[in-house]
């Protein structure tokens, strides 16, 4: 589906704003090729999850324009015909809050519930459910309601119903919060392998160690709502001043502008080494 260097995302200048006035993002400009692992990394409320739901399309822009696969993403576009299918298929949300996304009665039938939505026959919706479970570690919870299981159980559905329509493109919501580290490295290493098959990864997150694994570029989001820098991992890391701006690091801490050197001193006085 078209080359490495091709657009995934292209936002020009856009603005969202909620119902209540509050503003979500604000004259954001950025884009994203086919293949690009990127973190949106920021503090809470700086609009990294309000970015992650307009290139969803679940919000469109009050200002601006977010394009998708080339085409304008507007309530227009995505309310039927072949973009909004082609769209639908091809790009994969995972919330932060499994809870949100997760509504069947048994696991199997939450990675049911995506192909059947997409209209695939009775034996790719088997296929893809076989595959996915096994993908994800979850044949022994198949017939267990989700509401029942932990939160990393919980992520492991919500990440295998995403996975189950196979998206070139995965949206991922602080996708190692609430997780144990066990289930931080197996996350990790799994988002990896889909990465190397060729998937864009884009993870909004304010993990340092999580961006350390699962991306290349980062994009910051400031207090503002906008960005506020845009680049390589191991620049972004190294630029100390910057990650104290965008409340990412405490202002004790020092960072070598190495992936695998950054220490974080806590508020709380715990000394952390993320590696």
């Amino acid at each position: 589906m078209g080359s490495m260097n091709e657009l995934i995302f292209d936002l020009k200048d856009v603005s969202y704003a909620y119902p209540d006035g509050q503003p979500g993002v604000d004259c954001l400009s950025l884009s994203i090729a086919r293949g690009e692992r990127v973190a949106l990394a920021g503090a809470n409320a700086s609009g990294k999850s309000t970015l992650l739901c307009l290139l969803d399309g679940l919000y469109f822009a009050t200002f601006g324009e977010v394009r998708a696969f080339g085409e304008m993403l507007t309530e227009k576009s995505l309310s039927g015909g072949e973009f909004a299918r082609n769209f639908r298929r091809q790009v994969g949300f995972m919330f932060q809050n499994s809870d949100a996304q997760l509504f069947c009665s048994t696991v199997e039938e939450e990675l049911a519930f995506g192909p059947l939505q997409l209209g695939l026959s009775d034996a790719e919706v088997r296929e893809a459910i076989a595959r996915n479970l096994d993908r994800c570690g979850l044949n022994h919870i198949r017939s267990r309601p989700p509401y029942s299981l932990s939160i990393g159980e919980k992520k492991r559905v919500a990440l295998a119903s995403v996975l189950a329509t196979d998206p070139s493109v995965l949206l991922l919501d602080e996708p190692t919060a609430g997780l144990d580290p066990r289930s931080q490295v197996w996350l990790i290493d799994l988002l990896t392998g889909l990465a190397a098959e060729g998937k864009t990864l884009i993870t909004a997150t304010h993990d340092l160690h999580a961006i350390g694994h699962l991306a290349d570029r980062v994009i910051v989001l400031n207090d503002d709502h906008g960005v506020s820098a845009s680049g390589p991992v191991i620049e972004i890391f190294s630029n100390h001043e910057l990650l104290v701006s965008a409340n990412l690091i405490h202002a004790h801490a020092h960072a070598h502008g190495q992936v695998s050197h950054v220490h974080e001193h806590l508020h709380s006085g715990e000394h952390e080494h993320t590696h």
